[in-house]
């Protein structure tokens, strides 16, 4: 099994296991940083240690050493600015100096995750990182447009103590960390492991071009899929865990495994490639697998490749030394039909019929339902079961019912089948109906908006999840019988009340709306000054301060299942 890069396994979530209570006290004192999706990502592989040698985010002398050399301020390789970007109003709102300490909170559920000590604020040349990262300052690529338009203009600095590791509601048992992966390789006495990289949906052609890497190189094989930030318009990563499910029923037995990465791409190349060698180097794995054009983003505003075919495996092999894992180049393989078999493109013979399907067209496929022919895909990998419904969740202001519903969604959409909307009632009166007040007569309104929206989607196939307070019968019943009309056969229904005390939403409400309702500020708000009427026949009555979101969740499916549309 490979060495740790750096030599020691960086586990922050293991090791400020015994001070995690402390540190979570001390974060509800601190000023926070609400984390973006790609922040999140980063956090998690730096506190469980998949971006060892780091401890924390970059400070400016680590930072400029990797974009000028590749190399942290130490000498060490690693290929990859990472980086936690804040404005100038966070820098003064948060009181942003050398020696503050600063949660880092997680945008989905507004935990605590770690606490900062900052090192650092510093300024960046966007240009140059485009150009040395990316090698070139080019909006088609998607990290330049990211870059410019998302990335803050200060980087802040410092080691991070781990408080816990962000939740996943998806795909839990295929999630390891590095210290849970490497101890999976010895409890089945792997030595040798290829790990295989991949964004897309696995085919007969990676399952061919894998067993024979394992074969050659007498391992077995870690499918090791990125499930965070891909590039725009990839196939979405719940599609992808079941294909990677379906193909690994097709591997030899005891020959693969699968685990998933919630790695935040940045397309970059033959960085990537170098920076994906060293954090499959932590997970475990002794040789991985680096294919033409590895990580790239595809055209630039040229219409030509950002990078070279060979550009990525140059550069691994320029590191080999240092990464201390062995490459294995990606062998193009297509298919001969004459023998209904996979082979390497440079081992068959001119003249020699082949037949092959490109990522594009696999993605148009899988999109619209095309025809996947058995020879390129396995049945179980496109068949699909598409049942709809409408799930609404009424409750107080804060009771949980919208972390609720985004945890459902997370848990639908690994169920697959179908797509899951997400109509969230605060969200939805902000940005739709932001002309409507809070009387009576108006939330009833919002309420049939949302009904209508719901029915439609249900008619068109998704599932639906509406977190409307909806403090009414009669709008609920509205709801309901709108979705009954109106959805077609995705006319299912179904009425969650989350009855969490008022009281416990109104000392957990961090915004401080509940506060600003007493005071008179904000007018018909539901729980002050207005009455919630409880649900008389709620399919189900779930409640925060009792059950935990996962057994909710768990609730809510089994509900579904009852009812044949799981």
């Amino acid at each position: 099994m490979a060495t740790p890069h750096g030599g020691i396994l960086k586990d922050l979530v293991s090791r400020d296991e015994s001070i995690s209570g402390q540190l979570k006290d001390e974060a509800a004192t601190l000023k926070d940083i609400v984390l973006t999706e790609r922040q999140l990502c980063d956090l998690e592989l730096i506190i469980n240690g998949g971006f060892s040698p780091l401890e924390g985010f970059m400070n400016e002398a680590d930072y400029t050493s990797v974009v000028d050399t590749l190399r942290l301020s130490d000498g060490t390789l690693f290929a990859m600015p990472v980086t936690l970007d804040v404005s100038s109003a966070d820098i003064e709102r948060l009181t942003i100096v050398p020696g503050a300490r600063i949660a880092l909170r997680d945008p989905r559920d507004d935990e605590a995750l770690a606490i900062i000590t900052v090192d650092d604020v510093y300024t960046y040349d966007r240009v140059k990182e485009s150009i040395y990262v990316f090698g070139a300052d080019d909006p088609a690529h998607p990290s330049v447009a990211y870059l410019r338009n998302r990335v803050k203009p200060f980087y802040v600095g410092g080691r991070v103590q781990a408080i816990q590791a962000p939740s996943h509601f998806d795909y839990v048992a295929l999630r390891y960390t590095p210290t849970e992966l490497r101890a999976h390789f010895k409890k089945l006495a792997w030595r040798r492991v290829v790990a295989f990289q991949t964004r897309n949906p696995m085919h007969r052609a990676h399952r061919e071009l894998t067993v024979r890497a394992a074969r050659q190189h007498q391992a077995n094989v870690l499918i090791h899929p990125v499930v965070g930030l891909t590039k725009p318009g990839d196939v979405d990563h719940y599609t992808r865990v079941r294909v990677y499910e379906a193909i690994m029923a097709k591997y030899p037995n005891g020959m693969g495994h699968l685990a998933l990465l919630p790695l935040a791409m940045r397309m970059a190349g033959p960085r990537e490639a170098v920076w994906h060698a060293i954090i499959r180097k932590n997970f475990g794995a002794t040789h991985f697998i680096v294919g033409r054009d590895h990580a790239g983003p595809g055209k630039n505003s040229q219409g030509k490749d950002f990078y070279g075919p060979y550009d990525a495996q140059e550069l691994v092999e320029k590191y080999k030394d240092e990464l201390e894992i062995e490459m294995v180049p990606f062998q193009q393989m297509t298919y001969l039909p004459s023998t209904d078999e996979y082979q390497p493109v440079d081992e068959i013979p001119a003249g020699t019929q082949t037949l092959d399907i490109s990522g594009t067209e696999l993605r148009r496929r899988l999109k619209t339902g095309a025809h996947i022919p058995d020879w390129f895909s396995y049945e179980a990998v496109v068949s699909r079961l598409r049942e709809s419904f409408v799930l609404c969740l009424t409750g107080f202001y804060n009771s949980g019912k919208n972390i609720i519903a985004k945890a459902l969604q997370v848990a639908l959409n690994e169920q697959g089948g179908r797509s899951v909307s997400l109509l969230l009632g605060e969200i939805v009166r902000d940005d739709v109906n932001v002309k409507l007040g809070f009387t009576p007569d108006e939330r009833h309104e919002n309420l049939q908006r949302i009904s209508f929206v719901a029915g439609e989607l249900a008619r068109a196939g998704a599932a639906v999840i509406a977190s409307p307070i909806a403090p009414e019968e009669r709008s609920r019943a509205l709801v309901k019988d709108t979705v009954l009309q109106s959805g077609g056969a995705g006319g299912n229904f179904f009425l969650i009340h989350v009855a969490t005390p008022l009281e416990h939403c109104e000392s957990t409400d961090r915004k401080g709306i509940y506060a600003q309702a007493r005071r008179g500020e904000i007018r018909g708000f539901v729980g002050v000054d207005t009455e919630y009427e409880v649900p008389k026949k709620a399919d189900l009555v779930v409640d925060v301060t009792t059950q935990s979101i996962p057994s909710i969740v768990h609730s809510i499916v089994l509900l579904l299942e009852t009812t044949s549309l799981l």
